[in-house]
């Protein structure tokens, strides 16, 4: 799961190495010793092979350069005055990991490991100030090997996951896209062990909308827009290198790849990241959108990771938004790659014997209980009225009448076709079984119905005066 390094961030660091440090003057004034001096001289601009046999000659010297120890502190603490000479060690810092394997693990055997990085996430609340950005780096680099030395949580190691994590969900709301990808990068870095991603999650609040806000840019929608998204629309796709909202296809790719790795914990979190995320038809629709097979197998793993553990809740959402159609045609699609054509089998299989076990009225039911309408065929069809609407008003004690007036409950102020397919199910129950009607007035469905009346919306007014006419004809009949 290599990638490559953001542009920006490397374009920064080769900046900061070729800057001209007055060091003998740092020496001067007491913001580095001239051990340190020593120390940087013989690692900084040499080749990799001879910095490589320093340092490892070394390692205590240089843990103690960069973490402090034997009573002197890290040369980050004591230049903390010096913006140039701290993001330059950041930089050699991020040097020596990524150039020595081993130099990693002889840092996290320093008793405070991340101490000298972490107050340098929160030195600037400009996002685009270098030092938090470069310490991120190599928090991120650190953590991540933590994860390989020691695969159980360490307190130390949480603690500095938990704040590299709101840096980085920071840095992901930040409109450029450049600082964006480097964010999404780093997360995907540290989350590769159970422990990691439920910390992520656990931050739900500040981790998790940001990353979904950068799909439905590239989805074309708003966050309370998701119902219009399994309607098979027209594609969104932006200009080359890019699909909609200005969102390129390399910061796609890694954000689905971050939320790939967290679908790995789908079991616990599925159910959560639907009623947040509508992650199904956000996905359903990108999947009909999708520029590239590496796209595209991100997709339908992730799908199939949260789908597996929660195909009661999550399959009726699936078929509601026409997920299982949408495979077959991109089985049609001319695909290469191995892993996405084993997901795609295995995801349409399990979704086409859900849906071949279904009767129309239970694809009705599906749709209701999963709390979003859409214009799906029974909602229009008499004969489907004329058949099932006692059974929708008495089934499991009413249960579907209870969730229509739930849904009636709520504004739906960027979907109003909600509201307008919830009036017209409610017409065709009052007009099928007029003798129901007090129940439904109980559940306070003719009320709101009446109320919807005077909204704005022109759809939702047609489909509630029809609703509020079935019930006045049976009431002067009656």
């Amino acid at each position: 799961m290599s990638l490559d390094p953001p542009t920006y961030l490397n374009s920064l660091q080769n900046n900061i190495r070729a800057r001209p440090i007055p060091w003998e003057g740092a020496v001067r004034a007491n913001t580095i010793t001239s051990e340190d001096l020593k120390r940087i001289k013989a690692v900084d601009k040499v080749r990799k092979e001879q910095r490589r046999k320093t340092v490892e000659e070394n390692f205590s010297a240089y843990r103690s350069l960069l973490l402090g120890g034997d009573g002197s502190k890290s040369v980050l603490q004591s230049a903390s005055r010096r913006p140039d000479v701290v993001q330059y060690i950041l930089v050699l810092s991020s040097d020596l990991l990524n150039d020595i394997p081993d130099f990693a693990f002889q840092l996290l055997d320093h008793p405070e490991p991340y101490t000298p990085f972490l107050p340098l996430l929160t030195s600037s609340s400009n996002p685009e100030e270098p030092i938090p950005l470069l310490a991120s780096s190599v928090l991120s680099s650190l953590i991540s090997n933590a994860q390989t030395k020691f695969p159980k949580s360490t307190p130390k190691t949480d603690e500095a996951l938990t704040k590299l994590y709101a840096y980085l969900a920071g840095l992901v709301k930040h409109q450029d896209s450049g600082l964006q990808d480097i964010a999404v990068q780093m997360v995907s870095a540290v989350l590769r062990t159970q422990n990691s991603r439920q910390t992520f999650w656990k931050q739900r609040q500040e981790t998790i909308g940001p990353l979904f806000d950068i799909l439905r840019a590239a989805a074309g929608t708003s966050r309370e827009g998701d119902s219009t998204l399994g309607s098979g629309g027209t594609s969104v796709r932006g200009g080359e290198g890019g699909i909609s909202g200005g969102v390129g296809i390399q910061l796609l790719y890694h954000v689905l790849l971050a939320v790939w790795l967290l679908s790995f914990e789908g079991a616990s979190i599925g159910n959560e990241l639907e009623e947040d995320q509508e992650i199904t038809a956000l996905y359903t629709h990108l999947l009909r959108i999708s520029p590239k097979e590496k796209t595209t197998r991100l997709l339908l793993s992730t799908l199939l990771n949260i789908f597996l553990p929660n195909k009661s809740a999550l399959f009726p959402i699936a078929v509601s938004v026409r997920l299982p159609s949408l495979l077959e045609n991109i089985k049609s699609r001319h695909l290469t790659d191995p892993d996405l054509l084993e997901d795609l089998s295995s995801l349409s299989d399990m979704l086409n014997e859900y849906t071949s076990s279904q009767t129309t009225f239970d694809e009705y039911a599906s749709e209701v209980l999963a709390g979003h309408l859409r214009w799906s065929p029974p909602h229009r069809s008499q004969r489907f009225w004329a058949e099932n609407a006692h059974r929708i008003l008495v089934e499991n004690q009413g249960e579907l009448p209870k969730k229509l007036s739930e849904i009636l409950s709520k504004g739906w102020e960027n979907d109003k076709q909600v509201l307008a397919i919830a009036c017209n199910d409610v017409g065709w129950l009052v007009k099928q079984c007029p003798e129901k009607r007090d129940g439904l007035e109980k559940l306070g469905v003719k009320a709101r119905v009446m109320e919807l009346m005077a909204d704005k919306d022109e759809g939702v007014r047609w489909e509630s005066l029809r609703a509020v006419g079935e019930w006045l004809r049976y009431s002067f009949e009656g």
